[in-house]
């Protein structure tokens, strides 16, 4: 009886020796991605990009944000939390804070200053202001700190969130054209970016221009180069292929790199170097790389979905994908690394567009919302309650309500009344509803999950379906519906079989799956709910 009692003792003992973990983990976020496009474009991707991907590994095809409003810093924190901006904070891009009583960024930090060549500005951020754990963290955490953990963006939100509050490095691009840190990190930059920085290698790109990759008849799956519904880069007489860079650059800066698909091609060079000069999944201590592709939010926002512009971007990343897959193959090993691709949002269509083909919608300028506002204050109440308005949250100005001896639930309420006489304007919300949300309103919950209430406004507003707050051109995002929901989500490589769901997920399902995966502790603000299809 003993000898079978150490026999099954040495059998649970050899299962809990041989738990692996991959040697690297990568996770790549790419900026303003509807689902759609993996379809739309499909015919004119390559075998080795994100057919690839699709075809070799896990596709969630039914992946949303389940949280208002859709923006790229919140999308980053909520892929890699696992939890919503009610719990991790990061509640827009930049905010009116009630608490504090001002404007702030998302990754601004005070305390902290640029390190590298580019301005202070641009580089006084760290993860502060995210108040949960990421993946990224716990991965930390569970290797004893040894194993590494690297973000990278052209956008700081980028970087910082996704690599988390103990990252040994986060970098953002300048418009210096360097790639920059803060004292976060540490007081200087690794040798070797100081060294990849002074090669200038965004040079390349700006001389060289923007033109089309492929055949013109390529881009059939878009409307004809300069429509009325694209804007123009860095005031380029008219939005048509080629672009000239250099002249560009040289009246404005190397910023406008980001605005063409060669952003993504340079942060893909980065990452590997970053790869090679870390010594990144080299041992078997894991180690977590964050890629976040953010130039197809930038032409995304200037040209729009229907612009070849934006397929041009898109065909150019599928084939950085391809190379950077090969790299990781021949680098890391085929079989020692975990990928997963997702984005931090999608975006609606031009609203010029739809209206041109009678649909009934309409851009509305937040200016002219503010102003609408206001005169409806001062005509109402004989004076301006309204202390902010921006991300869909209306703040009142509590000392004049007070001075003026208002009561601030009748204010609310006649606000409310106002609002939903608005053209755009589908639901309002008071501050006490979004509170009291049961989860049976729809809209409501999307709300309630996006809501900070040291930080929020006294009522939220929900547009009509297709309305955007933006101008005319281009387009933007940040609304509970699909076209802003709806995002990729791919698992591929290490222990992922093939495969593809149809059954509705969550993006906060992404990081506890992971953390699952790799044995690791949830990410601390996480409803730990995970994707159950890539354990099967």
């Amino acid at each position: 009886m003993k000898r079978v009692f150490l026999l099954l003792t040495g059998v649970f003992m050899s299962t809990i020796q041989a738990q692996e973990r991959p040697k690297l983990v990568v996770g790549i976020v790419v900026d303003q991605m509807k689902m759609e496009y993996l379809y739309r474009f499909s015919d004119d991707f390559s075998k080795d990009g994100f057919k690839r991907l699709m075809g070799d590994g896990y596709t969630f095809q039914n992946m949303h944000y389940n949280y208002m409003p859709t923006y790229t810093a919140p999308g980053h924190a909520s892929i890699y939390t696992g939890t919503t901006p009610a719990n991790h904070g990061i509640v827009s891009n930049e905010w009116f804070s009630r608490s504090l009583g001002k404007e702030m960024y998302c990754t601004d930090d005070a305390a902290v200053s640029i390190v590298g060549n580019g301005t202070n500005e641009e580089g006084a951020m760290s993860p502060k202001n995210l108040l949960t754990s990421t993946i990224t963290d716990e991965v930390r955490m569970a290797t004893n700190f040894k194993g590494k953990v690297i973000g990278m963006s052209l956008k700081d939100r980028g970087a910082i969130l996704p690599a988390g509050h103990f990252a040994n490095w986060a970098f953002w691009y300048s418009k210096t054209g360097s790639f920059i840190s803060s004292t976060f990190y540490g007081a200087e930059l690794p040798s070797w970016v100081g060294e990849f920085n002074n090669e200038k290698h965004y040079l390349p790109y700006i001389n060289k221009g923007w033109d089309l990759y492929k055949s013109k008849s390529t881009y059939n799956e878009s409307l004809e180069d300069n429509n009325p519904y694209e804007g123009k880069l860095y005031n380029s007489k008219a939005p048509v292929f080629p672009y000239d860079l250099k002249d560009m650059y040289e009246k404005n800066d190397a910023g406008v790199l980001r605005s063409t698909p060669y952003g993504n091609d340079l942060l893909a060079e980065f990452a590997t170097k970053a790869i090679e000069k870390e010594s990144l999944g080299k041992d078997d201590i894991t180690d977590f790389l964050t890629v976040s592709f953010s130039s197809t939010d930038y032409v995304g926002h200037l040209l729009g979905p229907r612009s070849m512009e934006l397929q041009d971007t898109y065909l150019r990343l599928d084939q950085t994908i391809a190379d950077f897959l090969k790299y990781l193959d021949k680098n890391v090993g085929k079989d020692n690394y975990l990928l997963f691709l997702t984005a931090d949002h999608a975006g609606a269509e031009n609203v010029s567009y739809l209206k041109d083909n009678k649909y009934n919608v309409d851009a509305i300028s937040p200016s002219t919302i503010r102003k609408n506002l206001k005169d409806f204050s001062l005509k109402t109440f004989g004076a301006d309650l309204i202390l902010n308005y921006s991300s869909f949250n209306l703040y009142f100005n509590k000392e004049v309500v007070k001075a003026k001896n208002l009561d601030l639930d009748a204010v609310k309420s006649a606000f409310k009344s106002y609002l939903m006489t608005q053209d755009y304007v589908k639901r309002v919300y008071t501050e006490e509803e979004i509170l009291h949300a049961t989860g049976n309103d729809y809209y409501l919950n999307f709300i309630a999950k996006g809501y900070d209430v040291t930080q929020n406004g006294d009522l939220v507003i929900l547009d009509k379906p297709g309305y955007i707050e933006y101008q005319g051109t281009g387009t933007s995002h940040g609304t509970t519906y699909t076209y802003d929901t709806h995002v990729p989500a791919i698992f591929y490589g290490w222990h992922i079989k093939k495969g593809e769901s149809y059954s509705k997920k969550a993006i906060t399902q992404i990081a506890p799956t992971i953390a699952q995966k790799l044995k690791v502790s949830f990410p601390n603000g996480t409803e730990a709910q995970v994707l159950e299809e890539v354990f099967e």
